[in-house]
């Protein structure tokens, strides 16, 4: 597979009069405002007067840091077939080349759970299931038909995604060693999945959704979405629980049984939730290495050390085998902790008069408050990882970029035999790379466990 580049003609400031055209064109009536959300990636949300009425609309862009694995175009593709078999995805309106974004309706509530009561909280997850249960049950045929990604054979449904992330997203981009992810996928690989022909519409990245007042409102971002396995579904949203809250899983698994008629397979939703703990880190495998001036630098590194923390409790779970917490070494006092400790107070002090503009002075302090740690404790955290190599090879490395080296070469050429001890070492050097995002106790550094597929709690033995 050929690697993907980042698209030029992105969505921007500077579009948004094409963008107002095209709505006018298009939707009809007359755009009133244009506001961008304050997030990472390029999304507008369009206030439309209309036959004497306000219709609010989204525009979403292309990534700005990465390669989407899937095409803008094929998300619209995508989202609009599932809204025309009924599904409650946003409606779509059109395509827009110049710049390069669709337009689609706007999606009342919040996502998460914040105000909800346990009543509506069931009551929301349980119209979620359901509904995943309903795409599962489209026929494939017209998303194949109108050119969605899928596999030549149902019998390699689970694969086609993967191979798009590791191939097309990962390899195809690689700029240094990632040793545990490496690890991972070669674990992964030596642990297939068992035969099947499930085959499904599938969302991938589950979980995203909004709802308002105890009602699902809709399914959103669907950049993910192809024929695939359906039991995908039913793994990816086990790592956005740990910060939407969804509840007891396997109660949820249960529910979806109900509505889909059909029983899920387990291994399968552990296969493919390890796999999908490795997305953040193979898709911002580069954007760390080599970020783009739009990249939102902390919250890709945020992600990435989180989820890998993730792909390492399913491996430890699946070998029962257990995590110990790390001790982290106490900060030191640099010659430069001073005009630190100063940017990071001045960071928080400016005003810059609008959402978007505030959101990124949050990145940069986001920033400085990681580098500030590492002037602090970083030394100390990257000599321990040093021992830990020089333990395992015998030979100490001289730079972290050697070290980093020495140890993909390793386990590239492992094949498995040392599986017990990598475990130990990367669950080291995992915490100490968290650890390294903020100061101790913030959001940034803060590790939320994922729940386990057998009930119990991380560190409570059998």
């Amino acid at each position: 597979m050929a690697s993907l580049a980042v698209p030029e003609n992105l969505l921007s400031d500077a579009g948004i009069p094409n963008v107002t055209a095209w709505i006018e064109a298009n939707v009809g009536g007359k755009v009133l405002s244009m506001e961008r959300q304050s997030r990472w990636r390029p999304i507008y949300f369009a206030d439309v007067e209309k036959d004497g009425r306000t219709l609010r609309l989204c525009v979403r862009g292309d990534r700005t840091d990465v390669p989407c694995v899937f095409p803008l175009e094929h998300e619209m593709l995508v989202q609009k077939l599932m809204h025309e078999h009924g599904i409650n995805v946003p409606r779509v309106y059109g395509w827009i080349d110049d710049p390069r974004c669709y337009v689609m309706d706007w999606v009342d509530g919040i996502p998460g759970f914040d105000g909800a009561t346990e009543d509506q909280r069931r009551a929301v997850m349980t119209e979620y299931m359901k509904l995943l249960a309903d795409l599962h049950r489209v026929p494939v045929q017209p998303f194949k038909d109108a050119g969605v990604v899928h596999a030549a054979d149902s019998s390699q449904s689970h694969v086609v995604g993967a191979e798009r992330f590791e191939q097309v997203i990962y390899r195809g981009t690689k700029k240094r060693p990632d040793p545990f992810l490496e690890w991972v996928l070669a674990w992964w690989r030596r642990n297939p999945l068992k035969a099947h022909d499930r085959e499904a519409v599938v969302t991938w990245d589950s979980g995203q959704f909004h709802q308002k007042d105890g009602r699902l409102v809709a399914m959103i971002d669907v950049e993910l979405g192809h024929v695939g396995d359906p039991m995908m579904d039913l793994a990816a949203f086990r790592m956005r629980d740990t910060v939407l809250h969804y509840g007891d899983i396997s109660e949820l698994y249960a529910i979806y049984e109900e509505f889909a008629g059909t029983p899920i397979d387990l291994d399968a939703i552990k296969w493919h939730h390890l796999f999908f703990t490795l997305s953040n880190a193979l898709s911002f495998h580069t954007a760390l290495a080599d970020p783009t001036p739009e990249s939102d630098y902390m919250t890709n590194l945020q992600w990435v050390n989180e989820t890998n923390r993730f792909a390492l409790e399913a491996i430890a779970e699946y070998l029962d085998v257990d995590l110990p917490q790390v001790e982290m070494p106490e900060p030191v006092a640099t010659q430069v902790a001073a005009p630190f400790e100063h940017m990071v107070g001045s960071l928080t002090r400016i005003d810059a008069g609008n959402s978007f503009a505030q959101h990124q002075i949050r990145i940069l302090f986001r920033l400085a408050r990681h580098l500030q740690r590492w002037d602090q404790v970083g030394r100390a955290m990257e000599e321990a990882t040093f021992d830990d190599v020089e333990a395992l090879l015998g030979r100490r490395p001289a730079s972290w970029q050697e070290s980093e080296q020495m140890l993909e070469d390793f386990v590239l050429r492992d094949e498995g035999r040392h599986d017990r001890e990598l475990i130990d070492l990367f669950n080291r050097k995992l915490q100490r790379a968290q650890s390294l995002n903020g100061p101790v106790g913030s959001a940034m550094a803060r590790h939320h466990p994922i729940q386990r597929f057998d009930g119990r709690a991380w560190g409570e033995h059998r």
